[in-house]
């Protein structure tokens, strides 16, 4: 079994769609097997994101992953990160496909409603960023 996280950023938790995108997972036969809404300070939305660090839009996105709540998930399932990816759809709303999460309800680049790892090692980061062993079920 493989774990990643997601987060359903500040835009998504204020367009109330938190449980839409469980749903999605759930469809898909996701198990979410810990789960808590949290509000990042700068601090700690900096050290998140520390591998942008030099990107023009550090910034930019601490500040937005600080302006209201979101919400922690480990994933765990089947190969969960490509379908999670998957799921969320490209980055770029614009270019994401039909019928997924990012496609359905982004803004803008930046403010595209949920994050997912990319890979088993930035998985295992940031799953231990935001949870601790006992904090995860199963």
């Amino acid at each position: 079994m493989e774990r990643t996280l997601s987060i359903i950023k500040p835009d998504g938790v204020k367009k109330n769609i938190i449980g839409e995108v469980i749903k999605r997972f759930q469809d898909e036969k996701i198990n979410i097997v810990a789960i808590k809404m949290i509000k990042l300070s700068k601090e700690e939305a900096k050290g998140f994101y520390a591998v942008h660090m030099e990107r023009p839009f550090f910034d930019s996105l601490t500040n937005f992953m600080t302006s209201g709540p979101i919400v922690v998930m480990v994933l765990e399932g089947n190969d969960v990160i490509a379908r999670n990816r998957k799921l969320m759809g490209a980055t770029n709303f614009k270019e994401a496909d039909e019928g997924t999460i990012r496609k359905d309800f982004a803004t803008d680049i930046e403010k595209n409603v949920v994050h997912g790892s990319d890979a088993p090692e930035t998985a295992a980061f940031e799953i231990s960023y935001f949870f601790n062993a006992l904090e995860i079920a199963g």
